[in-house]
């Protein structure tokens, strides 16, 4: 990786740290003191990442040979990483200012040090506003093995709950685990949404809602569901577990419910039909419209092996 290293960090100094992504807009700020609160909630460091990926080939020659132009972004990004020292006496920050596509660096890096979590935010400027806003996101949640949270929204009440999404598949058991552990942490409760239809796709895409408890509830699937909820819960007896079973359309049912939510929790695949879209196409869709920060799990080979 083409990366500017800062002298007194390395790769194993930032093991498992929590890895945030910055553009110098105010929504990379805000993914950014996110992720320093949850750095100082884990005990670990705090690694800011800034891609400088160039607007146009023509022009990227003649910026990265202007030291003013690399120096003024660098004093953003220390300038950041010293607030995030100032909101949090002791914790450590790291900075790198790497050159290239964040699809490229942000995935290096992530390979490099094996952060606990990658966090962005839900807005951008520029270049990088693609990774903020736009596809290398959705790259992101598909290809990256550890979560992805990205921030939106404004700041939750300290005692919101932790929303996650459950369908009974190997992902399912990774997002449900994840919920519980950060819920546990924090000491505030998890609301688990279980959604379920048996229409075909394209139908239950347009069907409006009024009409969407025509539809039949998997018991077999919904019982494989609540048991992930329950066996997780016996390892996070400090966590507050409320199973909630809808029947309305999932995208629909995880927003509406992550309203006012610290977090939401969904997997990057499911399985049968319309699992699927629970945690398929509807992990890309919250991560675009939910109301507060989204937190994506993408799924392992022998998750998909349960499935």
């Amino acid at each position: 990786m083409s990366a500017d290293w800062s002298p007194d960090w390395s790769a194993a100094d930032a093991r498992e740290a929590v890895l945030a992504c910055f553009d110098g807009s105010e929504g990379g700020r805000r993914a950014v003191w996110w992720a320093a609160a949850e750095a100082v909630s884990r005990g670990r460091p705090l690694v800011i990442v800034w891609s400088l990926e160039w607007d146009t080939p023509g022009a990227r020659g003649e910026r990265l040979d202007s030291d003013s132009a690399v120096e003024s972004t660098r004093r953003v990004l220390d300038q950041v990483a010293e607030d995030c020292r100032s909101l949090h006496p002791g914790l450590t920050v790291w900075t790198t200012l790497p050159d290239g596509a964040p699809e490229v660096t942000v995935t290096d890096l992530a390979n490099d040090i094996a952060p606990a979590m990658v966090v962005a935010g839900a807005s951008g400027r520029g270049a990088l506003s693609r990774m903020l806003l736009g596809s290398t996101v959705a790259y992101f949640a598909r290809f990256l093995p550890q979560p992805l949270v990205v921030v939106r929204g404004e700041p939750a009440p300290p005692d919101a709950p932790v929303v996650v999404g459950v369908d009974g598949s190997g992902t399912s058991v990774r997002a449900v685990e994840f919920a519980l552990t950060f819920a546990e942490r924090h000491g505030v409760p998890v609301r688990a949404v279980h959604s379920w239809t048996d229409w075909p796709l394209d139908v239950y895409a347009t069907a409006p809602p009024a009409q969407v408890g025509l539809y039949h509830m998997d018991d077999a699937v919904q019982e494989v569901a609540r048991e992930q909820v329950e066996e997780a819960a016996r390892r996070h007896p400090n966590a507050t577990v409320q199973w909630d079973v809808v029947t309305e359309r999932p995208t629909h049912a995880l927003l509406e419910r992550s309203e006012g939510a610290r977090l939401l929790v969904v997997g990057s695949h499911g399985r049968g039909r319309m699992t699927r879209a629970l945690l398929g196409s509807v992990s890309h869709a919250v991560l675009y419209h939910a109301p507060c920060p989204v937190a994506v799990l993408r799924s392992r080979p022998e998750d998909l092996e349960d499935e």
